[in-house]
């Protein structure tokens, strides 16, 4: 191409993106902001790369634009108000509009909007907010790393943990335990420590990793009790280090309650045996709380709950309520003494790691958290009453298995149901039930997650009774719109 024929290129490409940029400021939707949804989804399509997306499917129905959050309510740019049964991916725990979380994030880059930790430098806000951590964490807990998110963080796990074995002398001693279905990022390394197949398939995988079965009862727990379940469940645990070896085992990771893989919750047995398994084998335990920590299971880490003393603690997600990126690692003492003393250099860090606006914005998300009592309110006000009306849904035709835990709930679609819930007749892989369950959710003002063919929810912590019987409703409806639309399909009789 000749320079006049590449400059005309250019200028018309520009021309016409600029068309698209003022088209999306001059018209004004129903949710009060000037957007034009046409205009963005073009300039999406062409330009923006979405995470855990098939983009050619996107690009055919274009992307819904989120334009204004208030509570635990969404509006979209067509004007639609949507309840945001997934707190927008786990994590807007305060809800949405909390004023006084971006007046701290003004403060702090009017302040010092940004300087590294590297170099024998720290600021304030960093400092206060490991002080804080340390206080609302279990006991053993009294050091902090930062970084940018639950994914970092579970990498900075992995350095930390061989780490901490190399300076022990035990060079071979670097097998990280994992389970199937478990979701720990999608970083190379957080990737390899969670089990879902498909992330591994696209170079999700690295040595000195390894995987045991999921604590799922309605997938393996036939002719069992659900605590003998956990104890078998649990098992697999020591099978998996006796195979390998003990003297390789360096850690086991899991979530105390699995999120991404469908809102798995285990039956009380499970965590207590696992515990005693690492203890035996003196291997480090790693609770992955990005999901799980700041009061969404009704404690403010999910460890407590589940009555088990992890040697690290993985956190993101609801440290800010997600206003901005923020996430790291507590490091409890047995790891934390040996990197400090023994240590000298840990070559490992991120130029965000402790970065000053995350860390205000923090601050005081975990100061409304604190004010508000919004921990001990899933614990013995509105979890339970969730809990209490979700599972009511288990009366639907479609329904098997709710179940809920704190702010999480899930529930399997089902072909046929049975007493059992190992029993029930599931939906054919094919058929994509889920998915369509969920455009029926969407379409009924409420955002609920398919994973497969289980819905999950994990609303706000904000989120009142009122406002769940809302949701429960919508779920309802939006059921009996999936019904119907698989029986017109012949999926369903």
């Amino acid at each position: 191409m000749g320079t006049r024929a590449f400059v005309a290129s250019r200028m018309t490409l520009n021309t016409t993106r600029e068309a698209i940029m003022a088209a999306i400021s001059d018209t004004k939707s129903a949710a009060g902001q000037d957007v034009d949804t046409a205009a963005v989804r073009k300039l999406d399509s062409a330009h923006f790369i979405h995470p855990f997306t098939d983009h050619a499917a996107l690009a055919d129905k274009g992307a819904r634009v989120m334009v204004r959050g208030e509570g635990v309510y969404l509006w979209d740019s067509d004007g639609n108000k949507i309840m945001d049964g997934m707190s927008g991916l786990w994590c807007v725990n305060v809800g949405y509009g909390r004023t006084s979380i971006s007046q701290a994030v003004y403060r702090q880059m009017e302040t010092l909007p940004f300087y590294n930790s590297f170099f024998n430098t720290t600021n304030l806000p960093a400092v206060q907010l490991a002080t804080l951590l340390a206080d609302l964490a279990p006991p053993s807990f009294k050091h902090v790393f930062f970084t940018s998110s639950g994914s970092e963080a579970n990498d900075t796990n992995v350095r930390m943990v061989r780490r901490y074995w190399d300076l022990l002398g035990y060079k071979d001693r670097h097998t990280i335990i994992g389970r199937i279905n478990g979701y720990h990022g999608s970083t190379v390394a957080g990737a390899a420590l969670g089990g879902m197949s498909g992330m591994h398939a696209q170079g999700g995988m690295i040595p000195g990793v390894a995987h045991i079965g999921q604590p799922n009862y309605a997938e393996s727990g036939r002719g069992m009790t659900e605590a003998e379940f956990g104890i078998v469940a649990a098992g697999w645990l020591e099978e998996k280090i006796l195979e390998l070896g003990p003297e390789k085992v360096a850690a086991f990771i899991g979530e105390p309650v699995q999120g991404a893989g469908g809102v798995i919750i285990p039956p009380s047995t499970y965590w207590p045996e696992i515990q005693r398994i690492c203890d035996k084998y003196e291997i480090l335990l790693i609770a992955d709380e990005v999901i799980t920590g700041f009061g969404r299971l009704g404690a403010m880490f999910g460890s407590e709950l589940m009555q088990i003393k992890p040697d690290l603690i993985t956190f993101a997600k609801g440290v800010t309520s997600g206003y901005v990126p923020l996430g790291g690692v507590l490091v409890g003492s047995r790891v934390a003494s040996v990197l400090i003393d023994k240590g000298g250099d840990f070559n490992h860090g991120f130029t965000y790691s402790g970065h000053p606006v995350s860390c205000a914005a923090a601050l005081e998300n975990l100061r409304i958290i604190q004010d508000e009592k919004l921990v001990s309110a899933v614990a013995v006000d509105t979890g339970p009453y969730l809990r209490q009306a979700f599972c009511a849904l288990a009366s639907h035709p479609l329904v098997s298995h709710p179940d809920a835990c704190g702010f999480v709930a899930g529930l399997n679609l089902v072909k046929k149901k049975a007493d059992a819930v190992y029993d029930c007749e599931p939906f054919g892989s094919d058929d994509g039930v889920g998915m369509i369950c969920r455009g029926h959710m969407f379409n009924n003002g409420i955002i609920m997650r398919a994973v497969g063919d289980r819905m999950i929810i994990a609303p706000p912590l904000v989120m009142t009774k009122v406002q769940i019987d809302e949701m429960v409703g919508r779920i309802r409806d939006a059921l009996d719109a999936t019904l119907a639309d698989l029986r017109q399909r012949g999926l369903f009789k």
